[in-house]
């Protein structure tokens, strides 16, 4: 069982072939398996900073070592 607002529907056999239908809400995504790997490694990618852009940012950091500080003591 996948879900019960989602239905699955085998429209088509030919040979060793199978095509499916897939019925599902709006906010359910649905993605044949090499295209969810795919996204799933574009997602990893992105919340992975490349060590150049560590870099930069740390270079942005503030000389006292505090980047939060107090805004009322300006």
């Amino acid at each position: 069982m996948i879900g019960p607002d989602v239905v699955v529907t085998v429209l088509e056999v030919r040979g060793d072939q199978v095509r499916i239908g897939i019925k599902a809400p709006r906010d359910i995504d649905v993605h044949r398996e090499e295209v969810f790997a795919a996204l799933q490694k574009a997602n990893r990618s992105a919340a992975s900073p490349s060590p150049q852009a560590l870099g930069v940012l740390g270079s942005l950091k503030p000389a006292g070592g505090d980047a939060g500080g107090d805004p009322a003591k300006g």
